[in-house]
């Protein structure tokens, strides 16, 4: 029986993004059934007793950059410690991921939250930008201004606070999260428990 995982995600979150190919993988590997669910993050950081990054110690602040290399460096994947657009409002790139996946379906808005994430973190894109979502959604093989468009009607803004309803109701405190019958798995170096849950009998 194929299983079903919530995703939660931050469309800009390096650590999503570190983990966003490999996820996308997995559930090709496994015939995974996938809910792709944008995060209004900072009303899930408010409502879990975590802070931004801007507001976090200069400690923590540091360590995390320090964490990101190491984990750029052992991945391969090209990332940009400081982009450009960053911090970044999450709204517009969120309702367009919203908007794939009530226009063409899951898999659709997982490739497509890949190719934002993607824009931030290795081509110094801003995201809150709509015609620079346009062209990021385009590059991915997608109708970028009838999403555009899409996303910026009634009802997206409404669909992506009842993701982050989901998620506080889940238990969910950061991205990316992973959800499976019921079983939490934090961060991209969580992916390989997911993948042992997803391929359970």
């Amino acid at each position: 029986m194929r299983k079903i995982v919530d995703y939660y995600l931050s469309v800009a979150s390096p650590w999503t993004f570190l983990g966003s190919e490999r996820f996308i993988s997995m559930v090709r590997r496994t015939d995974a059934v996938v809910n792709v669910s944008p995060l209004d993050f900072s009303r899930l950081l408010a409502a879990s007793g975590g802070l931004p990054y801007q507001q976090r110690s200069a400690q923590r602040a540091s360590y995390r950059q320090v964490d990101l290399a190491r984990w750029r460096d052992r991945l391969g994947i090209p990332l940009k410690l400081e982009p450009k657009f960053y911090p970044v409002d999450r709204e517009p790139g969120s309702r367009m991921v919203v908007a794939a996946a009530c226009a063409l379906g899951q898999l659709a808005a997982l490739e497509l939250s890949h190719a934002v994430l993607r824009a931030i973190w290795q081509e110094d894109s801003d995201i809150a930008n709509w015609p620079t979502l346009v062209a990021v959604a385009r590059e991915a093989g997608f109708d970028g201004k009838a999403l555009a468009d899409a996303a910026q009607g009634p009802g997206m803004a409404q669909a992506w606070q009842r993701n982050t309803d989901r998620a506080i109701e889940a238990g969910v405190f950061g991205a990316p999260t992973w959800v499976v019958e019921g079983e939490r798995f934090w961060g991209q170096d969580r992916l390989d428990f997911l993948e042992e849950k997803l391929s359970e009998e």
